[in-house]
């Protein structure tokens, strides 16, 4: 019996296969959990007037995701039902006191500039969507590979907002002027030729605008993305 048992078990999938790696691949772009599933779009209109700010943001979604999502995962058939929902809030919850502990620490800077958008993170759309649709259902294994691309297709999508926003709105990328004069003694930079910052895209509503660019080009490349009416 257990020889029967032993032969029609299902093969261990490698953590690297071809299904778990398109975990990691498709939130980078066809469902990418901002531009595609409409999700976590709050940060990315509040905290992205900085690279930095930006960077951190998304290192600290990666942190709690990744790591919640395994804890989830490893639960996930000891949980009741009716009580999940408050499971995975304690979860995220502890975790991203973990998060906001460990910036207050090493990058004090930044943690004062996100202040409270490091505790929002708890009510992320994204992290608390991917409890729910994934770890609840799924391994440790492909959990931590979706943590891991709904994390990245977030992050790009918040660094190429906060880029054009802090290029454009201050001349600055990552705190370093960049439209100014490169050479020590030179007045020679943009600013010197009459170039003026965009003040309009340090507003929160620009970076609604450099989103929904960036939905018009993913929609363009792929048809599919199109909903019909």
């Amino acid at each position: 019996m257990s020889e029967v048992a032993e032969k029609t078990k299902a093969p261990k999938e490698p953590l690297f296969s071809k299904k778990n790696r398109k975990l990691v691949t498709d939130p980078l772009t066809d469902n990418n959990p901002i531009t595609i599933q409409v999700l976590g779009i709050c940060s990315a209109l509040a905290i992205t007037v900085q690279v930095e700010q930006a960077f951190w943001m998304s290192v600290s979604v990666l942190f709690v995701l990744a790591l919640g999502n395994v804890i989830i995962s490893m639960l996930r058939n000891m949980i009741p039902s009716r009580i999940r929902i408050i499971v995975q809030l304690v979860v995220v919850a502890s975790l991203v006191i973990i998060v906001d502990q460990l910036l207050a620490a090493f990058v004090p800077d930044v943690s004062e500039k996100l202040s409270v958008f490091v505790g929002l993170i708890i009510t992320n759309c994204i992290i608390m969507g991917r409890f729910e649709a994934f770890a609840m259902g799924n391994k440790p294994g492909p959990s931590f590979m979706d943590a891991l691309g709904n994390s990245f297709g977030y992050a790009w999508i918040l660094l190429a907002v906060a880029f054009f926003r802090e290029l454009l709105g201050s001349g600055t990328f990552w705190g370093i002027e960049i439209f100014g004069s490169s050479i020590p003694g030179s007045k020679w930079g943009l600013y010197t030729m009459g170039y003026e910052n965009n003040n309009m895209m340090i507003l929160p509503p620009m970076a609604l605008i450099i989103v929904g660019i960036i939905i018009w080009i993913q929609r363009s490349r792929n048809k599919e993305l199109i909903e019909d009416h």
